[in-house]
């Protein structure tokens, strides 16, 4: 029995979470069509950055908006950039 793993695909779908005081610190993490994140797959930086910024909503971070399959961001993507 042979078993061949497809390669991982590229996320369609992203979850957002705005800066409230500077819109070029928005970070941005990959998910599935319902909003979900995969933790496992993201870097210990990018994880991180996610529970962070999921705590701080209301504080420093809007409520995040589900994007599918963004051409484009106004604002580089930077789910590795420490938030703090």
């Amino acid at each position: 029995m042979n078993h061949l793993s497809s390669p991982p695909q590229a996320s369609s779908f992203f979850i957002r979470f705005g800066n409230l005081f500077d819109a070029g610190r928005a970070l941005a993490f990959p998910c599935d069509e319902r909003g979900g994140v995969d933790l496992d797959t993201l870097s210990e930086q990018a994880r991180a950055n996610y529970l962070f910024a999921r705590a701080m909503v209301g504080r420093d971070f809007s409520p995040p908006r589900l994007l599918a399959n963004p051409p484009f961001f106004s604002e580089p993507i930077n789910a590795s950039r420490r938030a703090y």
